[in-house]
């Protein structure tokens, strides 16, 4: 499985596959809802000022997906590299040697990776760490989400770190 690295998922949890935005915790990104990859995308409160753990739920093609899961292997070699002191910031989001095929990616995904508003699934979010990895501090850990609906769950505002 591309992606991030999974051990066994908690009972009731889903593949969380890519983070592309992380502010306190995972804002953006691609994982399973119902065994079938969508893409993620946090509600922001103006009223409360923050990020809630409400989720809009789009489902993403086969192709979609595929890219998005080749770009997230372009970000994950580019990590590595960074954190081993191999490249620089200034590389950021990818190294040099993937840098045209990532912006190629950059621009469909752009595009197909949007949460539409008429048919979107709205739902609440837990993020979990899977397993004990030992990864280098700032590194994202390999994460699985549990979705649950927000009529019968708290809204909640405020941090959720995945983060070391």
């Amino acid at each position: 499985m591309r992606g991030m690295d999974f051990q066994e998922l908690k009972n009731g949890y889903e593949r969380v596959f890519t983070v592309t935005d992380y502010y306190d915790g995972p804002r953006q990104g691609v994982a399973n809802f119902n065994g079938e990859p969508h893409f993620y995308d946090c509600v922001f409160s103006d009223l409360n000022d923050g990020y809630s753990n409400l989720y809009r739920l789009t489902p993403i093609s086969t192709e979609v997906f595929d890219l998005a899961m080749e770009d997230w292997e372009i970000w994950k070699r580019w990590e590595h590299a960074f954190y081993q002191g191999i490249t620089t910031q200034e590389t950021h989001p990818a190294l040099p040697t993937d840098r045209a095929r990532h912006e190629e990616i950059k621009a469909r995904l752009e595009r197909e990776l949007t949460s539409d508003l008429n048919s979107c699934i709205v739902r609440t979010a837990s993020f979990a760490v899977v397993g004990n990895p030992q990864l280098q501090k700032g590194v994202i850990r390999p994460l699985q989400v549990r979705w649950g609906n927000p009529e019968s769950e708290t809204v909640t505002y405020g941090h959720n770190s995945m983060r070391e």
